[in-house]
């Protein structure tokens, strides 16, 4: 399988010489490039006004604009533009001038296509690595932990395999769980074990961002494209150029969404917001939801062409109650990160304090698990956990197995009829955790979300469908 590129840039080449023209017209998309061409500053300035480029070639004698008015106005509306000056009256002076107006470099004519293909390389291994440090910034922000895997149960032997077996690929991946499961942590091994490992990992939590603001995240804008775009601003799928973009909570995009997200996954290309053409980028699409995105289909919520394109591959994450033996190392790893020191043996957990964590539902799955962690190793002062350390909410709520009891002799139906018992469904179950998480706090809807490890737009969604059934809300 070829190695995914970041090579290609969108290059604007302005030049008044025809014979020029007509050769990079050529060799321009041979190296690889979109390339517009300009005959003069004026032409270009109009191209400007439609399209972001990554590098501009600009020939500095033009009639009408100079090429230095073309510099001018570059800087203003696309300062991530780099620009490369071009003539054949050069001399130092003007090389210097070129760079004090900013320009990336400088080459004399006669230029060789050598020459111009080494420059392109540089602007495009030097965006590429702007491209990482930003995903970087993006990631520091939103992990948190190692990127380690920690279980040696069955359930998640299978999740681990699933990876090994698709991570190289560039098929799409859906990775299914409930919330606090870690399905960001999977979507990272994924990356980390692909050949695109060494370019960026994106994450991008969908129901996190104001509706009005997910296309400019997504695509990035230009300029004065809407009130506010002070500046030319890169979206997500281009800053993950050559790497993966993990969409997280892909079940709350709204159709609108939808819909430009399955032209991407059909096409490969992004148009900025403001802008009239598109232009490729080369992204391995991870999605994860926790809500099932059948019965969305169903319900006309989600469309049916986004799921099949988005499901190639599918991961589901046990929830942490299905493999209880992994939490003792889980609990070490998490009371690691808390010291800031690694080499923490199980020890550092008295006997009883494993039994209880083991006990436990862990409706919030390993999220609920790493903040009674971090509570419980603050309590102790970094000695032993014992049980009267874990916050109330663990030691409460464990389910303690009784005895067998004996089977007392039947009681006669007209003396006691039989009751069946009452089976509730998972959507009250549901509904009585939020309304219980939300009366407990107080009212406080943000607290209520945190608790809970949901998206507050998410608990929102939730208490207006309990508001319409009649049902009265704390706060």
């Amino acid at each position: 399988m070829n190695s995914p590129s970041a090579a290609k840039l969108r290059v604007l080449f302005v030049d008044d010489e025809a014979p020029i023209r007509d050769v990079m017209k050529l060799e321009l998309p041979r190296m690889g490039h979109d390339t517009t061409i300009c005959e003069d500053g004026e032409s270009a300035m109009k191209a400007l006004e439609k399209h972001t480029f990554d590098a501009a070639i600009i020939d500095l004698r033009m009639p009408g604009l100079s090429g230095w008015d073309v510099v001018d106005h570059i800087k203003k509306v696309s300062p991530e533009t780099e620009i490369i000056i071009s003539t054949g009256h050069g001399s130092m002076e003007a090389a210097i001038q070129a760079i004090r107006k900013g320009a990336y470099d400088f080459i004399p004519k006669p230029c060789k296509l050598v020459t111009i293909a080494n420059v392109l390389k540089r602007v495009a291994e030097k965006r590429a690595l702007t491209n990482k440090n930003i995903a970087l910034e993006t990631r520091l922000k939103a992990v948190e932990g190692s990127c380690r895997m920690i279980g040696s149960t069955p359930p998640m032997q299978q999740v681990k395999s699933m990876i090994s077996k698709v991570a190289p690929t560039d098929s799409a991946v859906l990775v299914l769980g409930e919330t606090g499961t870690g399905k960001e942590l999977v979507a990272r091994r994924i990356h980390e074990e692909s050949n695109r490992s060494t370019m960026p990992f994106v994450a991008v939590n969908c129901g996190a961002l104001p509706e009005n603001l997910v296309e400019s995240e997504f695509f990035g804008h230009r300029k004065g494209a809407f009130t506010g775009a002070d500046t030319p601003r890169k979206g997500l799928f281009e800053v993950a150029n050559g790497g993966t973009l993990f969409l997280d909570e892909l079940g709350e995009l709204d159709k609108n969404m939808q819909v430009k997200l399955l032209r991407f996954l059909e096409s490969g290309e992004v148009r900025r917001v403001g802008e009239n053409e598109a232009f490729h980028v080369d992204v391995r699409i991870v999605c994860a939801t926790n809500r099932n995105l059948e019965e969305m289909v169903a319900s006309g919520t989600f469309r049916e062409d986004l799921f099949f394109r988005v499901n190639t591959f599918q991961i589901k994450l046990p929830p942490l109650r299905e493999r209880r033996d992994d939490i003792p190392k889980i609990a070490l790893s998490l009371a690691e990160r808390y010291l800031k020191k690694s080499g923490v043996t199980e020890a550092f957990f008295a006997p009883a304090t494993i039994e209880l964590l083991k006990a436990h539902v862990w409706t919030g799955n390993v999220r609920e698990l790493a903040n009674a962690i971090e509570y419980s190793v603050i309590l102790s002062g970094g000695q032993t956990v014992q049980p009267e350390h874990l916050p109330t909410s663990v030691t409460n709520r464990v389910t303690v197995q009784l005895p067998p009891q004996p089977i007392p002799a039947p009681v006669p139906e007209a003396v006691a009829p039989q009751q069946e018992e009452e089976i509730k469904t998972l959507r009250q179950v549901e509904q009585e955790v939020i309304l219980a998480s939300l009366e407990r706090n107080g009212g406080d809807k943000p607290q209520t979300a945190r608790e809970l490890g949901i998206a507050l737009k998410t608990l929102y969604n939730k208490l207006n469908q309990y508001e319409a059934q009649g049902l009265e809300i704390a706060g």
